[in-house]
């Protein structure tokens, strides 16, 4: 379990009287399987998480024996919020520094069994970045999320590789998403949804009128449909030899992609 993850399950538990397996996947975006190994961590670690069977049981935290939600500021609550994240990209939307700070805060009211276990956050590290990937330039996370908070429609200069200039073009945002280690602004063209790498958007400004973004629309829907629509239409097949000494790091690389073929002494590749 990660970081981020414990501290939003746990959120999720104090700020309801109970809540079923399937609700607290959905709303960390977990399998149930994960939920379950989740629950149990909690329960090995000495957190008073309790589970009753039945229409009206669920999973819920003892009375008085939880996180003392009270130290945080609304803003820390917010930042708490964003699973998922590795430091760097905390740091990228420039929430790192209140990221720890609530975290602090929530580590001081735990438990006297969970003191005697070391700090998660000093032995689980996420590094969601892709391997072999360059370092990323052009607009920072940190410089747009703010006028993605405030609602704005945004005109992007964006430097497309299939175009020879950079566009200008007007887009209504849903928000920013990182996939894969790469950051993105997720938002309507002309009513039609896009994927924009932040380091191809050359430059930005607000337009003076707020986001009109489709109906019962949001950033996660519109994220995972777009997503869906790019592993299944944009697939791309190459064939690579690869040294025999070399093909267990490149399972590692490029994991169910890396297809080998009847040839003992090479791997295929494909996307």
């Amino acid at each position: 379990m990660t970081p981020d993850r414990f501290f939003a399950l746990m959120l999720l538990l104090e700020s309801r009287d109970g809540a079923t397996t399937q609700e607290l996947a959905s709303a960390l975006g977990v399998s149930l399987r994960t939920i379950t190994r989740d629950l149990n961590w909690l329960r090995d670690a000495g957190l008073p998480v309790t589970a009753h069977r039945g229409r009206l049981g669920g999973v819920a935290m003892l009375p008085g024996s939880g996180l003392d939600l009270t130290r945080l500021t609304p803003g820390e609550r917010d930042h708490l919020s964003l699973i998922g994240l590795d430091e760097q990209q905390r740091t990228e939307l420039d929430a790192s520094v209140e990221s720890r700070r609530a975290l602090a805060k929530l580590a001081a009211t735990q438990s006297r069994r969970v003191h005697e276990l070391l700090p998660l956050t000093d032995v689980v590290h996420v590094d969601s970045r892709p391997w072999l990937q360059s370092r990323a330039s052009g607009t920072t996370p940190a410089s747009l999320i703010g006028s993605v908070r405030r609602g704005r429609r945004l005109r992007i200069a964006y430097d497309s590789p299939r175009e020879p200039c950079p566009r200008d073009v007007v887009v209504d945002p849903y928000g920013l998403l990182a996939k894969a280690g790469i950051w993105y602004l997720v938002a309507d063209c002309a009513r039609v949804p896009r994927m924009y790498r932040l380091e191809r958007i050359t430059a930005w400004k607000e337009v003076d009128r707020p986001r009109r973004i489709r109906q019962n629309q949001t950033l996660a829907t519109v994220a995972a449909a777009l997503i869906d629509q790019w592993a299944h239409s944009h697939a791309i097949e190459v064939s690579a030899t690869i040294d025999q000494t070399q093909i267990e790091r490149a399972q590692r690389i490029f994991g169910l992609r890396l297809v080998r073929d009847n040839d003992e002494e090479s791997a295929t590749a494909t996307r």
